[in-house]
C-alpha cells in the first residue's frame, strides 16, 4: 500500500516536471506542438538526458522514463 502511494507520488512529480519541460521546449522549438507524439517524446527524452536544468532528484526521477513512458504520462498517444 505504501509502495503504491510512492509510485503515485512519483508519477505526479514526473507529470509536473514533464509539463514544465514541454513549456521550456516550446519556447525554443516553434513547431513543437505540430510534431508527432513520437517526436515530442523523443525530444523530451533527449532534453532530459542533456541540457535540461534539473536537480539531481528531478533528473533521477525522469531518467527512469522511456520514450513510451513519457508519451503515456503526457497522454499524448
Amino acid at each position: 500500500m505504501l509502495q503504491d502511494k510512492r509510485k503515485d507520488l512519483d508519477s505526479e512529480k514526473q507529470k509536473q516536471l514533464l509539463s514544465r519541460l514541454v513549456e521550456e521546449l516550446s519556447r525554443t522549438e516553434m513547431d513543437f506542438y505540430y510534431r508527432s507524439t513520437t517526436e515530442v517524446a523523443a525530444l523530451l527524452k533527449q532534453y532530459i538526458d542533456g541540457k535540461a536544468r534539473l536537480s539531481a532528484e528531478e533528473r533521477a526521477l525522469l531518467q527512469r522514463l522511456s520514450r513510451r513512458g513519457i508519451e503515456m504520462l503526457l497522454s499524448l498517444h
